[in-house]
């Protein structure tokens, strides 16, 4: 598990003091407020403290401490903020994205192993979760639970229940 997590990324600013619009990586901007400090880094090096969020439809509004004008929220624009991953506590079996890529699937009865998820999307009602099979062939199933059985990201294992031809043909990205 990554010890500091992609939380937003800034794509615009907003007015003239300093805020700016932020696309959110996580829930919401509640979400984002309970982190008290963010990171300008991965490595957690260069913390800024939160001084305000509050959301305007899907993005959030920030600003942040030593961003005091448009100036210097300009030179934020497409730059990725970072949270410690222990800075929030989740709810019991719910997880990070970021803890969940990475990890193998493997079916719940068999134990086979499909792959490891590359990726977590989510378009519609529930999650997609993308797999890359040793081949490299890409497979994908919604995060249901008559698929999903369990997440175990601290053992690195995803268990699932898949259906026949859920992995027999990879996705390739030609839509006919």
């Amino acid at each position: 598990m990554q010890d500091y997590l992609e939380i937003c990324r800034i794509v615009a600013t907003h007015g003239v003091r300093g805020e700016m619009k932020a696309e959110l990586y996580c829930d919401s901007a509640a979400f984002l407020a309970k982190a008290k400090t963010l990171y300008w880094d991965a490595q957690g090096q260069r913390p800024v403290n939160i001084r305000g969020v509050r959301a305007q439809g899907n993005l959030a509004l920030i600003t942040l401490e030593g961003v005091e004008d448009m100036d210097a929220a300009r030179a934020a624009r497409g730059k990725t903020l970072y949270m410690a991953h222990d800075a929030v506590k989740l709810p019991k079996g719910r997880y990070f994205i970021q803890d969940i890529i990475g990890c193998t699937v493997v079916d719940a009865e068999t134990g086979r192993e499909y792959g490891k998820v590359k990726d977590i999307t989510h378009p519609g009602a529930q999650d997609i979760y993308t797999v890359v099979d040793e081949a490299g062939g890409e497979h994908m199933f919604p995060a249901v639970p008559e698929f999903l059985k369990q997440l175990d990201p601290e053992n690195g294992i995803v268990r699932i229940s898949p259906i026949p031809g859920m992995f027999d043909e990879a996705v390739n990205g030609d839509m006919e």
